[in-house]
């Protein structure tokens, strides 16, 4: 039997027990890409369970429960039906400002405002968009922040030799200047050919240009789907570069030890994942003024900060990062102990409040 269909059999097998027991048990709902909202959904399953609270990751809600969506899109475009099963329903909002010419995040925005009263917690994950849902109207008391956290057991600074050896087994040259972009940046699942704007790739492709000359053994390495865009304006550029494949997220972490810098050159971003993941792996960091960047990066300490598709200011960063022998060993130890601060196991209590008032302990020894 496939672990899919054992998962269905098992749902189907907790809808007819839940009802006896409310608001009990805590369903986490990815999106099944098998990619970046899937694995957020294992790590607050892993959180909740330390917390000894009974945490599924399932494809749908159970009725009467908590369900945290990691899709608001699906959250609030059936909040009636979840409100008919008596969901508690929760979801992060982690990026999308209305108002800016993107239908689908207007439309997502008004949703939220329209029902907000029927939404039990939202998640933020920087300053700016806190202030933007609140403004839809919902009560303050239902928006908790919480950074998009990071396990720092997988992601660790390597020795000279790990390095070595991961750029041998990438076939990266040990004397190449290696920039890192480890994202989907390019619209549907396909080969992304067409970009993604908000993740900014024409900026990524802007800032290489006014570094390849100065950086003669530049090299890019990517990973993660929908490249195609970024991939064409390298080649166009003649940058060298390799689109690493890679099964699931526990892949990614050895990719940060063949790097010297990684780059963010994003409009909006509800994280990226990328900034604690490369503090916790002791690359710099350059990265525009989105998501909770501005919130984690000390400008010029734990990384380098510029106004967004300010590629000019990306450039500099980026060079200032990697001609800076003495400040690297400084920024290790700072950034290291900004990832530890924010380490998924060390985020318990916030998300203990998260679920405070809606998700109660199941009675002891009850499972689904």
């Amino acid at each position: 039997m496939s672990q899919r269909s054992l998962r269905v059999i098992t749902e189907r097998a907790a809808s007819l027990v839940m009802p006896r027991l409310r608001h009990t048990f805590l369903t986490v709902i990815g999106d099944q890409s098998g990619w970046v909202l899937d694995y957020e959904a294992q790590q607050i399953v892993r959180v909740m369970q330390t917390l000894k609270r009974q945490a599924f990751q399932t494809e749908r809600p159970w009725a009467r429960q908590v369900s945290f969506f990691l899709s608001r899109e699906r959250a609030l475009r059936e909040i009636a039906r979840w409100r008919r099963s008596a969901v508690s329903v929760c979801f992060p909002y982690y990026h999308g400002y209305p108002g800016e010419g993107d239908q689908t995040f207007d439309q997502t925005f008004e949703r939220l405002r329209r029902d907000h009263s029927a939404v039990s917690r939202v998640q933020v994950t920087h300053a700016r968009m806190r202030d933007v849902v609140l403004s839809s109207g919902i009560d303050p008391n239902k928006v908790r922040s919480i950074v998009i956290g990071i396990d720092t057991a997988a992601f660790t600074v390597p020795t000279p030799d790990a390095r070595r050896d991961v750029r041998r087994r990438l076939g990266i040259p040990e004397s190449a200047v290696v920039v890192g972009s480890f994202q989907k940046d390019g619209n549907g699942w396909g080969d992304g050919a067409t970009a993604k704007r908000i993740k900014g790739p024409d900026v990524f492709i802007e800032t290489l240009a006014r570094v390849k000359t100065a950086i003669p053994e530049l090299f890019v390495l990517l990973s993660g789907p929908a490249r195609g865009f970024v991939k064409d304006g390298l080649t166009a550029l003649g940058i060298p570069f390799l689109h690493a494949a890679t099964q699931s997220q526990a892949d990614v972490p050895a990719l940060y030890h063949a790097l010297d810098v990684y780059l963010v050159s994003s409009r909006q971003e509800g994280g990226p994942k990328a900034i604690l993941e490369s503090m916790a792996s002791g690359v710099p960091i350059v990265s525009t003024r989105v998501g909770q960047a501005t919130d984690l990066i000390r400008h010029g300490e734990t990384g380098w900060l510029a106004d967004v598709e300010d590629a000019d200011a990306l450039a500099d960063g980026l060079m200032r990062s990697i001609q800076s022998g003495a400040w690297l060993a400084t920024y290790r130890t700072e950034a290291r102990r900004t990832a530890l601060s924010h380490d998924y196991i060390a985020q318990q209590t916030l998300w203990a409040d998260f679920f405070d008032g809606i998700l109660s302990p199941a009675p002891e020894g009850t499972h689904p």
